[in-house]
């Protein structure tokens, strides 16, 4: 009885989810441009001195070999960001051949790189849903979101763009 509702529970938060993304696992709000793997060194100044703080919020959660992320990017200001690239580095291997939404692709077995498209400073934000399968069915499993790319913008605050949350294959939903 309660592995059926571990998976019916599973079951409903990916249907929440992709639901959350407007009905499919894609990335909401304008997408612009290729998603890109360099960051910027941290504390270096950004040209013209543009400063903006990224924030990534929302869950995780892994049941029967699937993962389903739900993420929130934010700009809490004070410059508008063009565009921003969020990385999802997982300990294990993602099983291949599952179509990601169009903002996002794979950088390798464990990584998908995201655009979160244009964030409005003070309150831009975009939104984000996953449904991803495991290679195989482990007992847990960590992934690491950060920011790979902020358009040339600086961050002076990092610590609200990068997480490291431990995800148990119990189907709840892990906080970040």
């Amino acid at each position: 009885m309660r592995g059926l509702r571990k998976g019916v529970l599973g079951v409903a938060l990916a249907a929440a989810v992709v639901m959350g993304a407007g009905g499919t696992a894609g990335a909401v709000g304008p997408v612009v441009g290729p998603a890109r793997a360099e960051e910027p060194s941290a504390g270096v100044e950004a040209e013209g001195g543009s400063e903006a703080d990224l924030a990534h919020h929302g869950h995780v959660s892994l049941w029967d070999g699937r993962v389903g992320v739900w993420l929130v990017s934010e700009n809490l200001g004070p410059t508008d960001v063009a565009e921003a690239t969020v990385r999802l580095a997982f300990s294990v291997p993602m099983a291949g051949g599952f179509d990601l939404p169009p903002a996002c692709l794979w950088s390798s077995d464990r990584v998908v790189s995201c655009r979160t498209g244009e964030l409005k400073a003070t309150g831009g934000v975009g939104e984000l849903a996953l449904d991803l399968r495991t290679a195989g069915r482990p007992d847990e499993l960590t992934v690491d979101i950060t920011t790979a790319w902020r358009d040339g913008v600086a961050d002076r605050n990092p610590r609200n763009d990068r997480h490291r949350v431990l995800v148990l294959a119990t189907g709840d939903p892990y906080v970040f």
